[in-house]
């Protein structure tokens, strides 16, 4: 089956709040990774945020590998069916549903985020396995209350969840405050349940991604942080980390060889509530 959960003000209303003429991070990520759902203004920015740290793209396409690594060993191994992907981004390749309904196709998927141009896509993230399930719900990370209570039209959450924030806990600038949104997101599942994270860093092209940062700020988009590793490791403080722990993207649990890898800026890590 596929469930969408839509707004009331579907159509002129939600077009109306599409901002063509300010850059948007899933519009530029989407131009990195050689998508075809952004704007003008999205490729300009995009580019000058290239002239301070050329190499971002690789950090865009390893992003993506770790969702598929880190979803087929939560699906496969751990024999995780239910996903809770918020700050869901447009539509690519290998997306959430996609890549655990190949392992499972049972497996019931719901995508979160608040973005027009992302409800606008939503449809695309909704091609869910017969067996299976996917639902999309406009909501705000800063609002994990209501999360929760729409999601659980969807998942089950007497079983465990894996809980996904890739490129999301970077747009609540107070650390304080995405702590405590974690808190209140896993306080609403049972043991078992994991946690996957990604984030921008300061670990690699430290001050070329301060000046990036300092760029994309003033552009008028919605304004985002960097955080050190030590930082993100903060974020699973009482939870079982699983190895490599907190790594660049790159470095987590990778399928080529070593000499191949190419540390990026975007860190992750995954983790298992006991």
């Amino acid at each position: 089956m596929s469930d969408v959960s839509l707004p009331h003000d579907e159509g002129p209303a939600r077009i109306g709040r599409l901002r063509t003429t300010v850059s948007h991070s899933a519009r530029i990520w989407n131009y990195w990774l050689g998508g075809k759902d952004n704007y003008p203004v999205d490729q300009e920015v995009g580019d000058q945020i290239l002239s301070f740290v050329p190499g971002l793209p690789r950090s865009a396409v390893a992003d993506r590998q770790f969702l598929t690594r880190a979803v087929e060993l939560l699906v496969g191994e751990a024999g995780i069916g239910q996903f809770l992907d918020i700050g869901t981004g447009l539509p690519t390749a290998d997306n959430t549903h996609e890549v655990a309904q190949r392992v499972d196709p049972t497996c019931r998927i719901v995508y979160v985020d608040n973005d027009p141009i992302v409800l606008t896509h939503a449809h695309a993230l909704l091609t869910s396995s017969p067996e299976g399930a996917t639902a999309y719900v406009e909501a705000d990370v800063h609002d994990p209350d209501t999360i929760l209570e729409r999601a659980a039209e969807t998942l089950d959450f007497s079983r465990p969840v894996a809980l996904t924030l890739l490129g999301v806990l970077n747009f609540i600038i107070d650390t304080e405050q995405a702590r405590d949104v974690l808190h209140r997101l896993l306080d609403g599942v049972p043991s078992g349940s994991y946690l996957v994270i990604s984030h921008p860093t300061t670990e690699v092209d430290g001050e070329a991604m301060k000046e990036a940062v300092r760029y994309w700020n003033s552009q008028g988009s919605a304004p985002m942080t960097l955080r050190t590793r030590e930082e993100l490791v903060g974020f699973f403080d009482g939870l079982d980390m699983l190895e490599p722990g907190v790594v660049s993207c790159s470095r987590w649990r990778p399928v080529i060889p070593e000499s191949e890898i190419v540390d990026v800026t975007q860190f992750c890590g995954v983790a298992i509530k006991p």
